[in-house]
């Protein structure tokens, strides 16, 4: 029996530390306009340096190309048709105002969200900046912590709500709410964990109420590499900025500068307090964005039809954590929203909420660069789901189905054709990926409908 004490004593000590988690979510921003995914005008040199740091995934896609609903996979890990935030947003009209934001449901009480499981299991929550499902004064959730966004967003002077007591701030948003994550981070004890969410509205309209040295920043920046267009017959949403293509995306380049400008504050508060080798930093964007390419300017919602373009569904995916995630490390795997609750869970050591009917599995393996559990393996398919329209995506092709496959349809070849040009969905020789990827999609539509 006394043998046996020293192993158990080595047990106790070898078991897995759960790592503090901070995440961090910025606001219509794709994985295009990043330098870490090849941008060339946008500047965002500690985003990027965040990324060099541990791994990025070069393929993370959204499940619905909107803020509301994007997040609520994100934090539920369940799909529009489960969660039914989508069907609450109101269509905008084609004028869309800057400041206009599709109107949350009232309440998304009924939902287990990530915070509540981590809560649960004696994690210290906390909450700064947008939250745009539903109560947005008081989150609820598990979050003891809470600093949120009134509406209509604003940049400066901006009405926020400090644990559900409306207040009226003076200041650049983003800074205020690094300052309010950098309070919740101090009032927070060496090994004890907390899940600290850091969303920002940068770079969402509207792009006035930016320091004005960003904005400088871009003044001459012709954005030649960006690759847009004239406005498309079908634009919709915010088509209004495409009158102004360069100038606009000289406002929303100031904007994402000015957010990137916050990783570092956040990074050097963890490091003051000794706690970042001791914290997963994840950063991600709610959901992709346009400007101007395809001759639209904004996310799903940009035309009539809704789009599933590359450059709406797929955000980054960065996950940094010193001495568990190897630095420069890229992974090719296709992953989505609907993973990230159960990788966030894997990490902590804690199980995913029970009958929920999750589709998605948890990639902290592959972020650490360790083999999948045994009998794994990981899909090759992504889906999308937004009101009428369906996406599955692979490797190499992108299928789209509208209105139960009534159509309007799209099948893209993206190795031949990155950019989504060329509708193949007619032509005789892609019948049968056509086919086959349908067949994936009805599946997944039948054992996650509910």
């Amino acid at each position: 029996m006394q043998a046996a004490a020293p192993a158990l004593l080595a047990q106790k000590k070898a078991a897995p530390k759960r790592p503090n988690i901070v995440l961090i979510i910025a606001d219509d921003l794709a994985s295009w306009m990043l330098g870490c995914h090849g941008n060339q005008e946008i500047k965002t040199p500690n985003i990027d340096t965040l990324a060099r740091t541990g791994a990025r995934f070069a393929n993370n896609f959204v499940c619905t190309p909107i803020c509301s609903a994007s997040r609520a996979t994100l934090f539920t890990g369940r799909l529009p048709r489960q969660h039914g935030i989508h069907d609450f947003l109101t269509p905008q009209p084609i004028e869309n105002p800057p400041q206009g934001q599709a109107a949350p449901p009232a309440s998304f009480k009924n939902e287990v969200m990530i915070s509540d499981t981590l809560s649960a299991a004696g994690y210290n929550c906390g909450y700064v900046g947008k939250w745009h499902m539903g109560d947005d004064a008081t989150p609820g959730h598990g979050y003891k912590f809470t600093y949120t966004m009134g509406r209509p967003g604003r940049y400066q002077d901006p009405v926020m709500y400090r644990n559900g007591q409306q207040v009226e701030e003076k200041g650049y948003l983003a800074d205020l709410m690094t300052g309010q994550a950098c309070q919740f981070i101090d009032q927070q004890q060496a090994g004890a964990p907390f899940f600290l969410v850091a969303s920002y509205f940068n770079p969402h309209v509207p792009y006035d109420g930016h320091p004005q040295k960003y904005y400088d920043m871009y003044a001459n920046t012709a954005f030649d590499t960006v690759g847009w267009e004239p406005a498309a017959k079908n634009a919709l949403r915010e088509k209004g900025l495409l009158q102004d293509t360069v100038g606009n995306l000289r406002k929303c380049a100031a904007a994402t500068t000015a957010l990137d400008d916050q990783i570092p504050i956040l990074r050097r508060k963890l490091q003051e307090r000794g706690m970042l080798d001791d914290t997963l930093v994840v950063f991600t964007g709610d959901n992709g964005f346009l400007l101007g390419r395809h001759g639209l300017w904004s996310k799903g919602l940009a035309s009539d039809p809704i789009n599933m373009y590359e450059e709406v569904v797929q955000t980054p995916m960065i996950w940094s954590w010193t001495g568990h995630i190897p630095a420069e490390h890229v992974r090719p795997e296709l992953v989505s929203f609907y993973d990230v609750l159960p990788s966030l869970c894997d990490v902590a050591g804690v199980t995913p909420p029970a009958n929920r009917n999750l589709c998605g599995q948890s990639y902290a393996p592959l972020a650490m660069n360790r083999p999948l559990p045994k009998k794994q393996t990981w899909p090759g398919t992504v889906f999308g789901h937004f009101r009428n329209t369906e996406m599955a995506r692979d490797n190499r092709f992108k299928l789209v189905l509208r209105n139960d496959g009534q159509g309007p349809n799209e099948l893209y070849d993206l190795r031949q054709d990155p950019r989504e040009k060329v509708n193949q969905i007619g032509e005789p020789q892609y019948v049968n990926v056509r086919d086959r990827l349908r067949k994936e999609l009805e599946s997944w539509r039948r054992k996650y409908s509910s």
